[in-house]
Parts: C-alpha cells; structure tokens; sequence
C-alpha cells in the first residue's frame, strides 16, 4: 500500500512540475509576442490586435493561416513559421487564459 502512495505522490509532483514547465514556457513565447501585441496579449493600440482572452481555436487557426500565407499580413507570415504546431498551441492557450 505505501508504495502506491509513495507512486502516486511521485505522479503528482511530475504533473505538477510538467505542468509549471509549460506554463513558463508559454509566458516565455508570449513574450515574444509583447513588442507588438502587448505585455501578456493586452494590446495598447487599435492597430494590433489584443490577444488575450481570445478563444484558444481562433488564436490557434489565426496562426496557422499566417503560417500558410492565408492571412494578409506584414511580419506575421514569417513569425508564425518559427513556431511548431505544439509551441502555437501552448501558446494560444496561455493568451486566451490571461485576462482582456
């Protein structure tokens, strides 16, 4: 029975420390995004669009249409080719997470 426990206790801390990994590493992607689209997604103007808040799926589908060249854009299209599909959804859940 303890060694369930002990496993168990042991899982846990893994999920915990997976889970904070990603988490810091999504803020650290979002920070890429801050030059133009603010500190955590916020945007300070209208010319850029805020992200935070936005539904994770539209961000995700957003991405992957600069990544195609399906979305007009300036510097978007390259951007969006630098980030793998895993890195695109950890963070689009990180800025729809973060408050508008």
């Amino acid at each position: 029975m303890i060694p369930r426990i002990a496993l168990g206790a042991v899982l846990t801390c893994a999920a915990f420390a997976a889970n904070a990994q990603d988490s810091a590493v999504a803020r650290s992607l979002a920070a890429t995004c801050a030059n133009c689209h603010g500190t955590d997604g916020r945007s300070a103007t209208r010319e850029v669009p805020a992200l935070a808040g936005q539904p994770k799926e539209f961000l995700v589908s957003q991405m992957k249409a600069f990544q195609e060249g399906k979305r007009p854009a300036t510097v978007m299209h390259q951007i969006a080719k630098g980030y793998t599909d895993a890195q695109i959804d950890l963070l689009a859940g990180y800025l729809s997470a973060q408050k508008k």
